[in-house]
Formats: structure tokens, C-alpha cells, sequence
């Protein structure tokens, strides 16, 4: 079952419910993440936010962030060499990142359930499902790859 993303007026609440006040600067970075489609830097963020609110400071940008992925708000993933991207919490999901085009797929982290418990067993590692990241090759770039040899 797919997971719907929050509202902004519930991520507003789950802000007011930790007895934080709620922002001018916070209700801009929710309403950019809520029209966000797909994984934003910080980066990305800060710039969408100061279009629409330009007193806002990267500094308030980047403190709103740390304070929403403490309230379980945001997740943040590395994908391959790529500056930290931020997206909304939901589904637990995992990233496959082409080297080539840079192209971003998301997967269901029940592909890596087989991984995260070998991991546990063997090593008595506990995997973050949503911090994976896989780089290779995706199949344009590959089949690219085999017309030009």
C-alpha cells in the first residue's frame, strides 16, 4: 500500500505538537517540500525558499531541517557523490543512483529486507532502510553503453 505524504497543515501540527512554535521561515520550508517532486538538496531548499520568503536566511533553512528530521518531518539520503538530499518522511524506501546520468530510481525497502537481516546476523549491524543508496549503471545508460561499442 502506498504511503500518501502529509498535508503541510499536518506537518504543522506535528510541529505544534512538540510544543515548537511554528514559523513564517518553517511554514516556507513546508510548503516547499510539500510541492517538492522528488529529493531536494539543501541547497535546492534554501533557494526555493528564498524565492518566496528572500529574509529567510540558509542558516534558518538549514536549523528548520535538522529540527524537522528530529521530529521524524524529513529524511535525509547520500545518493553515490552527490550532496545529501532531503524528502519528506513516508514509506521507507531505498534509491538506485545511475553513475552516468545521475538519474535517481526509488525502490520499496523490502528489496534490502534479505540484505538488512544478513547484516544484522552476520555482523550485528542494523541497516537504516532509509539511508540506502546503490550506484550503478541504469538500464538507458547501459544500453547506450552497448550501442556505442
Amino acid at each position: 500500500m502506498v504511503q500518501r505524504a502529509p498535508t503541510a497543515e499536518e506537518i504543522l501540527s506535528t510541529v505544534r505538537g512538540s510544543d515548537r512554535r511554528v514559523t513564517l521561515a518553517k511554514r516556507t520550508v513546508v510548503e516547499v517540500l510539500v510541492r517538492a517532486r522528488g529529493h531536494l538538496t539543501a541547497e535546492e531548499i534554501t533557494s526555493a525558499v528564498q524565492r518566496l520568503r528572500p529574509e529567510v536566511s540558509p542558516s534558518t533553512v538549514y536549523r528548520i531541517l535538522e529540527e524537522f528530521e528530529e521530529l521524524n518531518i524529513v529524511v535525509h539520503s547520500h545518493l553515490g557523490q552527490a550532496a545529501a538530499v532531503y524528502h519528506l518522511a513516508g514509506a521507507v524506501h531505498g534509491h538506485l543512483t545511475c553513475e552516468h546520468c545521475k538519474q535517481t530510481i526509488e525502490i520499496s525497502a523490502a528489496h534490502f529486507d534479505a540484505l538488512s537481516k544478513e547484516l544484522q546476523k552476520a555482523y550485528g549491524f542494523q541497516l537504516d532502510r532509509h539511508h540506502v543508496a546503490l550506484s550503478g549503471t541504469c538500464a538507458r545508460c547501459r544500453d547506450n553503453q552497448r550501442a556505442t561499442r
